[in-house]
């Protein structure tokens, strides 16, 4: 089978996580993976792009100015055809958007992969309801949480079209990564705790820098790494500076080695507000670290409290802070959330589970669009 995935990418994040995963699985196997990536003219970001083509993952470009781009449909019609893909995959309300309407008509089957919505302004939550609106007329909607599933059914997706899929990755660049933050983060070779996501407020980073402040009055050797770019940096580095934890924060923006970077932290934390299922959390796990994140989404699927990770309430620094100085002050721990957190991802969150059920949606998109 011949799948076209379409995204408008801003960054190395989920989804593009989870299409290079599911790529690298269809290519070793019977089927084949093509990209077409949207190159933005307010931001053209084609890291996904360039990453996919090192790998030898075919992949194209497509041109759109502005926010609406009349050839972008003739663009996505085009790479159907050239690439005779017998599905498009399409991720993101912009992806969907153009996929849905530049292919409506055709006998090429649709699917979107939803992860969530975030309605942090007025606009953003036109585009959430407009995507919606448009995956009622989808083959298929996978959604990666129960969560996401909920807000597609009230959105008026029908549910035999609404298949709940959770994110899986390749375990195989996390085994044996080594080390590779800054001499200047890890000199003398301190505690490091680290947050990877993007920089909005949706991430809670701000909470996480609280946090810091409080575990560095009572562990002043522990460092601080944030991994990620966003429209929120200057915000954050600015409220680092006001908690005077310049000595002990790093901010490292984008990151292209980010196996070595888990491998240098001992602790990692997600201190969301808002999720779907977050692949930087089955990527700590993958590993072998100390997890701590708040229950959004779903996130306790992944991080079992006591079990694979630690459990603290959203938006309480007090209690993250805590919970990061009782890890810290027990290796043993530590070790023990880690192993049973690498066991939890190979038995149900790998890249082959993920790009099967991913098939199963396929061939019946495919049965559903031959019927018609």
């Amino acid at each position: 089978m011949k799948i076209l995935h379409i995204i408008s990418s801003g960054g190395m994040y989920g989804a593009e996580a989870v299409i290079l995963n599911m790529s690298r699985t269809l290519n070793e196997g019977s089927h084949a993976s093509v990209l077409g990536v949207f190159s933005n003219s307010s931001n053209p970001n084609l890291q996904l792009h360039e990453v996919a083509l090192k790998e030898d993952i075919e992949s194209h470009v497509i041109p759109c100015e502005g926010q609406i781009d009349p050839t972008v449909f003739a663009s996505i019609r085009n790479l159907a055809t050239r690439t005779n893909a017998e599905i498009v995959h399409a991720y993101g309300y912009k992806a969907d958007i153009y996929s849905y309407f530049a292919l409506r008509g055709s006998r090429i089957p649709l699917v979107s992969t939803c992860h969530t919505w975030y309605d942090n302004n007025r606009l953003v939550t036109l585009y959430g309801k407009a995507d919606r609106l448009v995956l009622r007329n989808f083959s298929a909607v996978i959604a990666v949480s129960d969560e996401v599933k909920q807000r597609l059914l009230k959105a008026g997706v029908r549910e035999d079209k609404i298949h709940l899929i959770r994110n899986g990755i390749d375990l195989r660049p996390f085994d044996n990564a080594s080390p590779s933050l800054p001499d200047a983060v890890v000199k003398d070779h301190p505690p490091i705790v680290g947050l990877i996501g993007r920089l909005s407020v949706e991430k809670g980073v701000d909470i996480f820098l609280h946090a810091a402040a409080h575990v560095v009055a009572e562990l002043p050797s522990t460092k601080f790494v944030v991994v990620g770019e966003g429209p929120d940096r200057d915000k954050l580095e600015s409220l680092i500076d006001d908690l005077k934890l310049r000595q002990s924060v790093s901010m490292l923006g984008r990151r292209d080695d980010m196996p070595s970077i888990y491998a240098s932290l001992d602790i990692m934390v997600s201190a969301s507000r808002q999720e779907g299922l977050p692949m930087a959390i089955l990527e700590g796990m993958a590993s072998r670290l100390s997890i701590i994140a708040t229950p959004v989404g779903d996130v306790p699927a992944m991080v079992r409290d006591g079990q694979t990770g630690i459990i603290v309430p959203p938006e309480n620094a007090a209690l993250l802070s805590s919970a990061i100085v009782a890890l810290l002050r027990s290796p043993a721990q530590r070790e023990r959330l880690g192993t049973a957190a690498r066991k939890l991802i190979e038995d149900e969150f790998s890249a082959d589970r993920m790009t099967a059920d991913y098939l199963r949606v396929y061939q019946e998109a495919v049965s559903r669009e031959s019927k018609k």
